[in-house]
């Protein structure tokens, strides 16, 4: 069912399907909340499951407001549609950019999550040198249009073995991005750009924390999350192999498993 509320007098679509403990998935940079249907069919038989397109996707209207706009607004949206649907605590699971916003939203309303987790995502703020790869993307973005841009970015996500065997699934990305505005992804990208550090969330989280991580992903990159996954108390880690930055995509199965593994560990007995 797709249903949608106001947040900040913009309108916020978002899907709900079944049952059961919530579970809130978070998508990322350029991308709907499409991205999660096979995990939304494959959770709805045993969970409510809630995926919002954050505002800006889909639609989803974008934010506007005097301030710049940063990953804690979206952080907010998500816990307005949480007020709105009557959902006291849930599972909240964010890809990339939506790690960003679950991170967000965990150092704010903890209270909220009776577990979290990453998918291809980092904690640790962005160094200069990223800094000045979101701003070229930005200068990009602005010169030649996001859909210039996502042409070449997206198919860096897949791992090279991906990409070899199904270019079919990579150009249906690069063709879903068609429907993002040149300012919606500019929002993001400086959102992304200007996030804090949030390794305080994992050392002081009383819930368990997931990790999904890829070998081939050059977007969080292994070696950097892994130094983050000891952090929590109690952490569910998976490293999956010859995947990218895009394992709901490239590693559906695998990673179905490992939601549904993670959210019966969250789940009262």
């Amino acid at each position: 069912m797709i249903k949608n509320f106001t947040f900040r007098n913009t309108r916020v679509y978002y899907k709900i399907s079944g049952e059961g403990t919530a579970v809130v998935l978070l998508h990322g940079f350029a991308e709907s909340g499409n991205i999660w249907d096979a995990q939304l069919n494959f959770l709805a038989d045993k969970n409510m499951v809630i995926v919002p397109d954050l505002p800006g996707t889909g639609k989803s209207g974008l934010l506007k407001q005097d301030d710049q706009v940063n990953i804690t607004d979206y952080a907010d949206c998500v816990v307005a549609l949480l007020q709105h649907e009557q959902v006291s605590s849930c599972i909240m699971i964010g890809h990339s950019m939506g790690g960003y916003i679950t991170y967000a939203l965990a150092m704010a309303h903890a209270g909220l999550l009776k577990g979290f987790g990453v998918v291809h995502s980092t904690a640790f703020a962005d160094t200069e040198d990223k800094k000045a790869t979101r701003q070229k993307s930005i200068d990009s973005i602005k010169q030649y249009g996001p859909q210039a841009f996502l042409k070449t970015s997206i198919p860096t996500l897949f791992g090279d073995t991906f990409q070899r065997r199904h270019p079919d699934v990579v150009n249906g990305l690069v063709e879903s991005g068609k429907t993002f505005s040149g300012d919606a992804l500019v929002q993001y990208t400086t959102a992304m750009m200007n996030r804090p550090e949030r390794t305080e969330v994992l050392r002081s989280s009383e819930v368990p924390v997931l990790f999904i991580l890829g070998t081939d992903d050059v977007a969080a990159p292994l070696n950097d999350v892994l130094q983050q996954v000891h952090l929590p108390r109690v952490s569910y880690i998976h490293i999956l192999q010859d995947v990218g930055h895009m394992s709901m995509l490239e590693a559906t199965e695998p990673l179905n498993n490992h939601l549904l593994d993670f959210i019966r560990a969250c789940e009262p007995e």
